[in-house]
């Protein structure tokens, strides 16, 4: 059964065109998260299942209702802003309690659903504390606890975690992880531009770009297998480097030609058949860069590309390369260690890499 269901939505803004004929199924249980840059469209679809923005076409239906014209309190949601938008004069505990309170809930009810949801979040030790009193986390945390006592079926987040700095988003994101694990049952919708947040939360991943979903898959397909070259540029950190070149036959199989360099291609892995003779683009991934020093011996076809700088960042490094005029970053054990100018020799992990028409820019 499908949770959410976006039915050929569409919505203007006058003249402009945020989305256009979108379609996408959400099923029961299931945590998507809406990803892609400012502008793309993502938060606009939010609001549109949220309710806070009419569609100029287009249904919306919520565990088999149609609530294309619902008002947002009756759609069965609970929604979690950017901003924690909590009620500066009321302690947590009021903050918690007061949509329930208007909606007429019995009170016994409204004390074991706020018990239930500060357990659930950690925010017992500070129900009778002031939002001006709590870390930006424990602010956060209230305004999740604020959507999880309405019982929803459906939890809609909108950024949740941009205003808290790097460490509380680590634990935030971990805290949401087990939440939704504990709410087996319940379904999440999350927005962000954080491609991290988006491996690491994620069911299944639907990344936009002007109001159209370039790719819905699970994490690990973004990652590995993007469907085009815009998904394969903003999924990834650093980004996948890219190489300029074109396809051809040649002894049986196909090679990838750079320049003055032939890029066997055994082994790739290719979504649709590839042709002979067509101007292309091979996208790589640091991780699935071999380097070796020049006198290193490697069981694979190698390059040579020279070094330009190397970035420590703990368990392993970033080098920076230069190969046939082009720079390629390549992820390597923090143990090794390379000099500017170094000269290297490099090998790719064809497998893993993938190979776009650069006329579609669709993967091959």
């Amino acid at each position: 059964m499908h949770s959410v269901s976006v039915r050929d939505v569409s919505l203007n803004f006058g003249s402009v065109k945020v989305l256009e004929k979108l379609n996408l199924d959400i099923t029961e249980g299931e945590f998507l998260v809406l990803l892609g840059p400012s502008g793309c469209g993502k938060s606009t679809l939010l609001n549109c299942i949220a309710g806070l923005l009419d569609v100029s076409d287009g249904q919306i239906f919520i565990n088999g209702k149609n609530v294309t014209w619902e008002q947002p309190k009756d759609r069965g949601i609970g929604m979690v802003f950017q901003s924690y938008a909590l009620y500066p004069q009321m302690t947590v505990e009021g903050n918690l309690s007061f949509g329930l309170k208007n909606q007429g809930v019995p009170r016994a009810e409204i004390r074991e659903r706020v018990d239930r949801a500060a357990k659930m979040l950690q925010i017992e030790p500070y129900l009778q504390r002031k939002p001006a009193h709590l870390s930006g986390g424990q602010r956060q945390r209230v305004a999740i606890g604020r959507a999880l006592v309405r019982e929803a079926g459906v939890f809609l987040f909108d950024e949740p975690l941009s205003n808290l700095d790097a460490k509380l988003r680590s634990e935030l994101r971990v805290e949401l992880k087990r939440l939704h694990q504990k709410l087996a049952h319940n379904t999440m919708i999350y927005v962000t531009h954080d491609q991290i947040e988006a491996l690491t939360l994620a069911d299944r991943i639907a990344v936009m770009k002007g109001g159209v979903i370039q790719q819905l898959a699970d994490p690990h397909t973004i990652y590995n297998r993007p469907r085009n070259l815009y998904v394969a540029g903003f999924i990834g950190s650093p980004p996948m480097s890219f190489l300029d070149g074109s396809v051809t036959a040649e002894g049986g199989g196909f090679v990838f030609r750079f320049g003055d360099h032939v890029i066997p291609l055994d082994g790739y892995v290719a979504d649709t058949e590839l042709r002979p003779e067509f101007d292309a683009i091979l996208g790589v991934r640091p991780e699935h860069v071999e380097i070796r020093g020049e006198n290193e011996t490697s069981d694979t076809a190698t390059f040579p590309a020279v070094v330009d700088l190397e970035e420590p960042m703990g368990a392993d490094s970033l080098l920076w390369v230069t190969f046939a005029g082009q720079t390629l970053s390549v992820r390597i054990d923090s143990s090794r260690r390379f000099r500017p100018g170094d000269a290297v020799r490099l090998g790719f992990n064809l497998p893993m890499a993938s190979v776009f028409d650069r006329k579609t820019e669709d993967r091959m």
